[in-house]
């Protein structure tokens, strides 16, 4: 009789919660009992327990107590597994001591998502606005859209990682979805898995405490592309590099697909073993710089247009974009905000977005904006300046071509920002104070005896202060 009524609570949950959500999640629980008013259910894993537990348990209990007014309460519990192996307790001190704080992140960070013949229970939708359709692509992003394009249609790529790296908003993650979405539809027998790096320590240390470490490695070396955003969270955590390492050996051996991303390029990242730094190193990196003038108005008007197929009487006036795309510079997603808040006024209050309309409604987004020079400004504006990468820049090279720039984009953070010298140093790449100390006194001594470099720096200052 439960079972019939379960069935019924299914069809009405795969209803409210959507079929994604449905099958991933709520399919694989199995009703085991009811007793004294509590339907219990056993879950594959624990991962599954805890997910579902605190995101799907009232909508359960809602549909069961409405079918059997009897159940009151729902618990979940995890079906006994054979241990896959023992002796995992040696995983190192950084990894057991990061467990609990994982755990309770793991609630936050998105799961992973395994495509293609996958274990249900392991499975989660990936974000169906991230696809190369919507796109845009422009100057800065073109070569890391183009190779991205590369590794989603699959078969022979010659380069292996892709290493997507750049700042917030920029696209890493767009692009890393849209290769999922894109490498499933061309091979829906392949197997992709995609998760934070973060998610990926959380997977590893649960598999220590619950001594199933070779049902972790089966799942992470079966796959065709694997593909981890965020890298940099693993720096300084010895026992997961140390799997992570062993994990990209045995993917690269067989010839599988790996996409990386990260907020700077390996040979940045603090923490990092040399080993997986010279590993990244091996396939091709990509910087995704930030966006131009043109780049933000281009996805302005994209998102426009989708907007309006759906909302045919949308009106919004001339030079609005052109006024959104010049003052909203600090990254993708704080620009995408700022238009959809426009349009939810419009279509709320039903008005035309007018270049009034959109300096009122945006105006605490606007004074944020407004030209409060940062030192990714500067850094950004120098390299382009001197015509040198922006990773050389806050990098270690010392090539005299690399090492004036970098003095003057030092001086600049400490003359137009309000950031202290051990701020500044970390954000030329983890210098200490004294180095940020010594730039700033051998700037200062140039601009008194060079034409040339005092030029620039009043130059600089007046792109800059724009």
């Amino acid at each position: 009789m439960m079972d019939d009524i379960w069935g019924q609570a299914c069809a009405e949950l795969e209803k409210r919660v959507g079929p994604n959500n449905f099958n991933h999640w709520i399919k694989p629980l199995r009703l085991t009992a009811v007793d004294d008013g509590v339907a219990r259910f056993a879950s594959p894993t624990r991962f599954v327990s805890d997910w579902v537990n605190r995101h799907f348990a009232s909508n359960i209990l809602g549909e069961l107590s409405r079918l059997e007014p009897s159940v009151e309460r729902v618990r979940f519990d995890v079906e006994p597994t054979a241990a896959s192996a023992r002796g995992a307790a040696s995983a190192g001190a950084a990894e057991d001591q990061a467990a609990p704080r994982a755990g309770r992140t793991a609630a936050q960070a998105a799961p992973a998502t395994v495509r293609g013949g996958a274990r249900p229970d392991l499975c989660a939708p990936l974000d169906p606005r991230f696809t190369f359709g919507n796109f845009v692509v422009g100057k800065p992003n073109e070569l890391a859209h183009a190779a991205a394009r590369r590794v989603a249609e699959g078969g022979p790529v010659g380069f292996n990682p892709l290493f997507l790296y750049g700042g917030v908003g920029l696209g890493k993650t767009h692009l890393m979805h849209a290769i999922a979405h894109e490498h499933q539809a061309r091979h829906p027998e392949a197997r992709v898995l995609y998760l934070s790096a973060e998610q990926f320590m959380y997977r590893f240390v649960q598999a220590l405490r619950e001594s199933s470490i070779m049902d972790f490695k089966s799942l992470f070396r079966n796959v065709h592309m694997l593909m981890v955003d965020d890298v940099q969270f693993i720096a300084g955590k010895d026992s997961t590099q140390e799997e992570f390492f062993h994990t990209f050996n045995a993917l690269v051996d067989q010839g599988k697909q790996i996409v990386i991303s990260a907020d700077r390029a390996p040979a940045e990242i603090k923490g990092l073993e040399e080993r997986i730094k010279s590993r990244l190193s091996c396939g091709l990196i990509v910087d995704l710089h930030p966006t131009t003038y043109e780049l933000r108005l281009g996805i302005l008007q994209s998102k426009t247009e989708a907007f309006r197929a759906q909302h045919p009487d949308l009106e919004i006036g001339r030079g609005v974009l052109e006024f959104l795309a010049h003052r909203i510079t600090t990254n993708v997603r704080v620009l995408e905000g700022a238009l959809q808040r426009l349009f939810a006024h419009a279509s709320l209050l039903r008005r035309e977005i007018t270049l009034e309309v959109a300096q009122e409604c945006l105006a605490d987004i606007l004074r944020t904006n407004d030209r409060k020079i940062s030192i990714d400004d500067i850094q950004r504006k120098v390299a382009e300046h001197y015509n040198i990468r922006l990773a050389d820049l806050i990098g270690p090279k010392r090539a005299r071509n690399v090492a004036r720039p970098r003095q003057i984009a030092m001086y600049l953070s400490k003359q137009l920002t309000s950031r202290s010298l051990p701020e500044i140093g970390r954000r030329f790449g983890g210098r200490d104070h004294t180095t940020i100390m010594h730039g700033v006194r051998k700037v200062e001594e140039l601009a008194q005896d060079d034409h040339a470099v005092a030029e620039d720096i009043t130059l600089l200052k007046r792109l800059l202060e724009a």
